[in-house]
């Protein structure tokens, strides 16, 4: 039995973007069989090729996230390579960038532009605080997306202060993630309908959603407080606890019936559970 092909073998994709949300969406359409062609600028490329840890020409994490693509350099300030991306934007099926709001309108690469010449194009434009509004040129990375949406005030030391994240939250949750989940919803739509769609996908916006228990408190009238909630600490079913060989055992029994087999095998006495 023949195995069957990829599910976007066939689909073209430009990717513009750089560092980490565009990159990796970009890779997961890649690995779901689509040509992604990966457009840098001339001299340094992406930002993310020098990032430690070293990798053969480039760093570790560029290689990670870029692998499988194909590379394209091209200047977009000059009239030729302008026009040779362009061309190639003609025939994709897919368009990612993820520079400020207007920058590639002024560049002749905006939206409307490319769906007039091809217009079932999907483009796909992340930022950190999307297309319009009062933040929409304000710069940005990770942490700020998760300070300003109210994430990092869920959790905490012991004073209260909030802790740096092991994970790019807004990058990949906020920005990689629901690129790719609306561009496949886009390329639904466009099998149906023959054109494509702009998709203004807001890192900051998009965190609110893993934020759900905090808002859910807040709606009912009891903002959480640092280590106050289920999942921040303040419940012994869902907690990490260091063990008696130095290390550490995270354990998360919240549903009675694995609560208390838990208990059974800590053995902690019926009068100590909750």
């Amino acid at each position: 039995m023949q195995p069957s092909a990829p599910p976007l073998a066939g689909l073209r994709v430009l990717d513009f973007s750089t560092l980490l949300p565009g990159p990796l969406a970009g890779l997961l359409l890649a690995e779901a069989g689509a040509e992604v062609i990966k457009v840098e600028r001339p001299g340094t490329g992406d930002e993310m090729r020098g990032y430690a840890p070293p990798f053969d020409d480039a760093g570790g994490n560029f290689a990670l996230l870029n692998r499988g693509k194909a590379s394209l350099t091209a200047d977009l300030k000059d009239p030729g390579d302008r026009d040779h991306v362009r061309s190639l934007a003609h025939s994709a099926d897919v368009l990612i960038e993820q520079f400020r709001p207007g920058v590639m309108d002024r560049l002749g690469l905006g939206y409307e532009t490319l769906a007039t010449e091809n217009p079932r194009l999907i483009y796909c434009s992340i930022t950190g605080y999307g297309q319009t509004g009062a933040r929409a040129q304000q710069a940005g990375h990770d942490l700020n997306y998760m300070a300003e949406t109210g994430l990092l005030g869920l959790t905490g030391d012991s004073d209260g202060t909030p802790v740096l994240p092991p994970v790019l939250a807004a990058d990949t949750a906020g920005g990689a993630y629901p690129a790719v989940m609306n561009i496949l919803m886009a390329l639904v739509g466009r099998s149906a309908t023959g054109r494509g769609c702009h998709l203004d996908v807001a890192m900051a916006d998009n965190l609110f959603a893993f934020a759900y228990w905090g808002l859910a408190s807040g709606h009912a009238g009891t903002w959480p407080e640092t280590g106050r909630a289920l999942v921040t600490g303040a419940s012994p079913r869902y907690q990490i606890y260091r063990t008696a060989d130095g290390r550490h055992l995270a354990a998360a029994p919240i549903e009675e019936r694995f609560w208390q087999v838990f208990c059974d095998r800590i053995g902690l006495a019926p009068e100590h559970r909750d």
